[in-house]
């Protein structure tokens, strides 16, 4: 072996985020706590592992298998992609508003903002809906980043329109194709290559995503309801909207909330459509999530809930590019 070989090799055991931003993260999680227990919310804990997962096309799951007492041999078991679907179930028993800072998986994503074990901060606030929520996402962030000013809000449809001259809800698929064609984004496909949906992302991540949040964060709301995934649809001037948010900051999106749907026939379909999509993308077929499903019929409390990028917020903090500055080990060196 090479000098330089042995060099590489035995650096490979080191961390590749530094000391002072592993202090960094320690610090931030005490913040954290410290936050949500003078609002009164409980923390919890809930498992990784789960004998379902979600149905959403953009996410794909680990898959483990268990041998041992109390479940049939060779039981095939999901790392959760996030804590979602058991803190719901804790909303339904009751719990009141709770949090939980944990990791979650989703494989397939890595790259400067992804590692496919990374930390969420998930939570959910009984009596609130998603405007509510944006004050209370945008007061913990401003605590946490030390941010000074009100953060900037604007609907789905004012952000294309700002940006791309454009209404997302009544623009004709040929037009969306036609932005992305002249924008060169199109990759040489033919209209009928993408969904409608997969027409507005692909405008949405190229070209305006890059500039959302650059002076101040912004939170878009209001997304079309074909993008709701758990949240309630409401209809306004003959549009029917998804009561949800994204929070972008400097170009990244930070977090993802829901005014979280309670109806368990709607969850049903919403499933169904997922497991029509998955099959036409040759994709593979979760375990249904019946507990949501119960929890939904039990009766979960009016709520809304949001899902964090954690390690997205240390770099935030840390003014770093890559999340590898901010994790110890990533799955590269794990």
């Amino acid at each position: 072996m090479s000098p330089a070989s042995r060099t590489s090799v035995s650096d490979d055991w080191r961390p590749t985020a530094s000391i002072e931003n592993i202090r960094l993260r320690a610090a931030l999680l005490a913040k954290t706590r410290a936050f949500f227990a003078a609002r009164d919310v409980l923390e919890v804990e809930t498992p990784l592992l789960s004998a379902a997962t979600v149905s959403d096309p953009h996410l794909q799951s680990f898959t483990t298998r268990y041998n041992g007492p109390g479940l049939p041999a060779n039981t095939p078991l999901y790392l959760q992609t996030s804590p979602e679907v058991a803190m719901k179930r804790l909303l339904a028993a009751g719990s009141g508003s709770i949090y939980q800072l944990c990791k979650a998986f989703r494989d397939g994503e890595s790259g400067a903002y992804h590692n496919p074990e990374f930390t969420m901060l998930e939570w959910y606030r009984v009596d609130f809906d998603h405007f509510i929520l944006m004050d209370e996402v945008e007061a913990y962030v401003q605590n946490l980043l030390d941010l000074k000013g009100a953060f900037e809000r604007a609907s789905y449809r004012a952000i294309f329109q700002r940006h791309l001259d454009l209404d997302p809800h009544l623009a004709p698929l040929e037009v969306l194709w036609r932005c992305a064609v002249d924008a060169e984004i199109a990759h040489e496909y033919e209209i009928d290559a993408l969904s409608r949906d997969g027409w507005l992302d692909l405008l949405m991540t190229h070209l305006i995503e890059p500039y959302l949040g650059l002076e101040q964060p912004l939170f878009v709301y209001d997304y079309p309801a074909s993008q709701a995934a758990l949240a309630q649809i409401r209809i306004e001037d003959g549009i029917a909207l998804a009561e949800r948010f994204e929070l972008y900051v400097t170009g990244m999106e930070l977090a993802n909330g829901y005014h979280e749907l309670r109806d368990a026939g709607e969850l049903l379909s919403r499933n169904e459509i997922d497991r029509v999509i998955r099959l036409a993308n040759g994709q593979d077929l979760p375990a249904c999530q019946r507990s949501l499903q119960a929890a939904l019929e039990a009766g979960l409390p009016a709520s809304a809930g949001v899902a964090l990028g954690f390690d997205r917020l240390v770099m935030l903090h840390a003014t770093v590019d890559v999340i590898d500055e901010v994790i110890t080990f990533p799955v590269q060196k794990a």
